[in-house]
């Protein structure tokens, strides 16, 4: 299945809200992920993801639509040669590998953009298709810490996993 990365602009509001006010989706985020997911929630975040230069939160387009996001967030301070990578997908599309693909694209603007060295990534413990998306795009599972994240509820191991700029 083809798809793009793209800046995000002001018309994906539509397909945003629609793709991620999913609650298949949101178990899987953070809670600064909204659920459910507005147009007033859609339009901080277009807002936010265009501020970044360079662009560093990128829109997955599938079929002329907005359908996930991906990004880069460079790290500071004693951090500063790494960068988080984070990522959703509309529904819809899991399992065809597109995830797996974006990730290797966002691997390699990020060492071609950036200062850094280490690109990350914290998926929960309960989520194996990221950890397999990762691992597909040569990531290497560095730690698990047991119920380090609450979600819904419940206690989740957080997972960390990298790929380094030289191996």
């Amino acid at each position: 299945m083809d798809f793009k990365l793209r800046p995000w602009n002001e018309n994906d509001l539509e397909s945003l809200v629609k793709f991620a006010n999913n609650a298949n989706v949101a178990k899987f985020m953070t809670n600064q992920f909204a659920h459910p997911y507005t147009e007033e929630n859609g339009r901080a975040f277009i807002a936010y993801a265009q501020k970044g230069q360079p662009v560093h939160i990128f829109a997955i387009e599938i079929g002329g639509q907005a359908s996930g996001g991906i990004g880069l967030h460079p790290q500071s301070d004693i951090q500063c040669r790494n960068a988080e990578l984070g990522y959703w997908l509309a529904e819809p599309y899991w399992g065809h590998g597109i995830i797996t693909r974006a990730i290797g694209q966002m691997v390699d603007y990020g060492f071609q953009h950036f200062d850094i060295d280490r690109i990350y990534a914290r998926p929960f413990g309960n989520n194996a298709g990221s950890q397999r998306a990762l691992e597909k795009a040569g990531f290497t599972l560095e730690a698990r810490f047991r119920d380090a994240f609450y979600k819904n509820g419940e206690y989740l191991d957080e997972l960390v996993y990298a790929k380094r700029r030289n191996g």
